[in-house]
């Protein structure tokens, strides 16, 4: 989920937690128990330091490691033990143990998007994404601006927040059943033989798919019940030359998050562009297919590397080209 969206559930399970006797006793507490599950709602994505390292560093540990097994209970206690610094509390154990609940809470919601995580590391170390939410939903952030607004205006906070999350539960319950009839749909609308990633949008009624075969990807999209593939890739054998711009180290970091990554190889001036791009995360740039998401290796006809570039490029060729060594005035047609 996005960040607004955590904090709003960090807020939300402090209004749940009134349902604990102790903390809707004690004013002191329930502060502890909010400060706690606001902070503990955000820890997992402290991994967005490592931007500082570049975006390769970024990408190669985002929601991964920080989103495992064992960082549930690092950053349980690592907020347990910072709220405790600020506000000491005798009945440490409740604190700890919504502090626990808001940590889970944000890894568990955040598989379910078509991002995911490495949630079930060590053990695995597989993504994990269900592609039942968008990163974003409207209706689940809504959802608890309302509950804060009757919070406010004096309703009871454990009960209504418990009602609250028993709705977003059937919520994900509808959207779960949705994604299936999405899914047989364009099954049954294609009719080719193959993997099927379904993954949704900002919008209710739309979804977009890729279907993987063992020649071919093809990208699409269902609207108003109906599947249309927009974009058709043929899969080749690796080359001696992609394999070489495979070795560059913010390609591996690029490859080890996706597995929707297709490559092509484009001869330029300067000699060959490598471009691998996530299939996952397509736009439209002025009127043309634009796939947002890249990996990029440029070489000479030696085949010596001259640059590479990993990340999100929202403004199309243009913004790519200013990426790639502008120094010695690449151009990318």
């Amino acid at each position: 989920m996005d960040t607004a969206t955590h904090f709003a559930m960090g807020f939300g399970l402090a209004g749940l937690a009134h349902l604990d006797p102790l903390v809707a006793a004690s004013p002191g507490l329930a502060e502890a128990v909010m400060l706690g599950t606001v902070i503990g709602s955000q820890a997992p994505d402290l991994d967005g330091f490592t931007r500082l390292r570049g975006s390769a560093a970024y990408i190669r540990h985002h929601r991964g490691a920080s989103h495992s097994i064992p960082a549930l209970f690092v950053w349980t206690l690592t907020t347990f033990a910072l709220v405790q610094t600020i506000t000491p509390q005798v009945h440490w154990l409740h604190l700890l143990g919504w502090i626990f609940l808001a940590v889970f809470l944000h890894v568990f919601v955040d598989l379910f998007n078509s991002y995911g995580t490495q949630g079930l590391s060590p053990f695995s170390k597989k993504w994990i994404s269900f592609n039942l939410i968008f990163i974003f939903d409207p209706f689940i952030f809504a959802l608890h601006l309302i509950g804060f607004m009757l919070w406010m205006a004096g309703a009871e906070p454990g009960l209504l927040f418990l009602t609250i999350y028993l709705l977003l539960a059937a919520y994900y319950l509808v959207r779960y059943r949705a994604h299936r009839r999405v899914t047989q749909l364009v099954r049954h609308t294609l009719g080719i033989k193959g993997e099927y990633t379904i993954m949704p949008t900002f919008f209710w009624n739309q979804w977009t798919f890729i279907v993987r075969t063992p020649t071919h990807w093809y990208v699409g999209e269902v609207s108003g019940g109906e599947a249309i593939i927009l974009d058709t890739f043929v899969r080749k054998p690796e080359s001696e030359l992609v394999a070489l711009a495979k070795q560059d180290a913010k390609v591996q970091a690029f490859l080890s998050f996706t597995s929707y990554a297709h490559v092509e190889v484009r001869e330029q001036r300067f000699g060959y562009e490598v471009r691998w791009f996530d299939l996952r995360y397509r736009t439209r740039y002025y009127g043309k297919s634009h796939y947002m998401f890249v990996a990029v290796v440029c070489l000479d006809k030696q085949y010596q590397k001259l640059d590479s570039f990993v990340g999100w490029v929202h403004r199309g060729e243009e913004q790519l080209a200013k990426k790639l060594n502008p120094d010695k005035g690449m151009q990318i047609n």
